[in-house]
């Protein structure tokens, strides 16, 4: 069946009701035991099969990560030539494609860039392993059900570069950690800890008895980070945009800062105030005599 056209004009149904990614393609063949992949998934659709991750900074740091378990490996030629060195140290053999292909299995807006792996969840990480980390160096960051994948991404990425214990997230109200994640992360999902949690009030009691202190970001509050000193030992708590941190999180907090500011606008995008947060924690450890960078 000769593939359909793949620019923007393809209609968003054919004649018989179904989406372009629903449509069937001709798979490249695969080596007997590896899983097939459901042409009907989208990009952050994990309900039913493995985690695909896309993109080029996403997929070289994950085959980086002997952690990340590869089930399928799927480059075209041009991705291949740039991620040789990555595939040729873990051993394996990718199934060739074409762009299109991708676009058919992703998405047409899916930017993957040539680039897609089906893989599994990262191993979970433990409140207590976030707890010790958290004392001895950089905060933890706890977001209170921040929805967006981009930003999530983004905060994932600041938490690699500027240095953090790691990031708590709820299992619900939180997107699933695969595609658009892992891209805007940029490879930082790969060296980030995280972990999933039912409940966020009861998470930030656990890490109180373990002597992590808890603040909660709030643009209304009368104290702003930069007075709160040192954040050796602490967990930062960053609401969802718009509603930021809900009632029952703001009362399971030590303590509630804002982010000085300027004249003008008040409030941040969520992942800024991430990334202004943890930059106010490395300066404090870089200050720190016993410094842990």
């Amino acid at each position: 069946m000769p593939p359909p056209p793949s620019d923007k004009s393809t209609p968003r149904h054919d004649k018989g009701g179904k989406k372009p990614w629903q449509r069937h393609w001709q798979r490249p063949p695969h080596k007997q035991g590896q899983p097939v992949a459901r042409s009907w998934q989208k990009p952050g659709d994990t309900s039913d099969g493995p985690f695909r991750l896309f993109g080029m900074h996403a997929v070289e740091a994950a085959l980086a990560n002997p952690e990340r378990k590869v089930l399928r490996l799927l480059l075209t030629e041009n991705a291949e030539n740039r991620l040789a060195a990555a595939v040729q140290a873990r051993g394996l053999v990718p199934e060739r494609v074409t762009p299109r292909e991708l676009d058919r299995l992703l998405g047409p807006d899916t930017v993957h860039q040539g680039v897609l792996l089906e893989t599994e969840e990262l191993p979970e990480t433990r409140l207590e392993a976030l707890a010790e980390a958290a004392r001895q160096g950089p905060p933890i960051i706890l977001l209170d059900q921040v929805t967006d994948p981009h930003n999530v991404g983004a905060i994932l990425r600041s938490a690699a570069v500027l240095g953090a214990a790691g990031v708590v997230m709820t299992r619900r109200h939180s997107p699933p950690l695969d595609g658009t994640v892992a891209k805007a992360a940029s490879g930082a999902l790969e060296l980030v800890p995280v972990a999933l949690v039912a409940n966020l009030a009861r998470s930030i009691a656990l890490l109180k008895e373990h002597d992590v202190r808890v603040i909660g970001l709030d643009g209304e509050a009368s104290q702003t980070l930069d007075e709160v000193g040192d954040l050796l030992g602490t967990a930062i708590v960053l609401g969802a945009e718009g509603k930021g941190l809900r009632q029952l999180t703001r009362e399971s907090c030590d303590s509630l800062v804002a982010i000085a500011t300027g004249a003008g606008l008040r409030s941040l995008n969520v992942s800024n105030a991430a990334a202004i947060a943890l930059h106010l924690a490395l300066i404090g450890r870089k200050r720190r005599p016993s410094a842990i960078a």
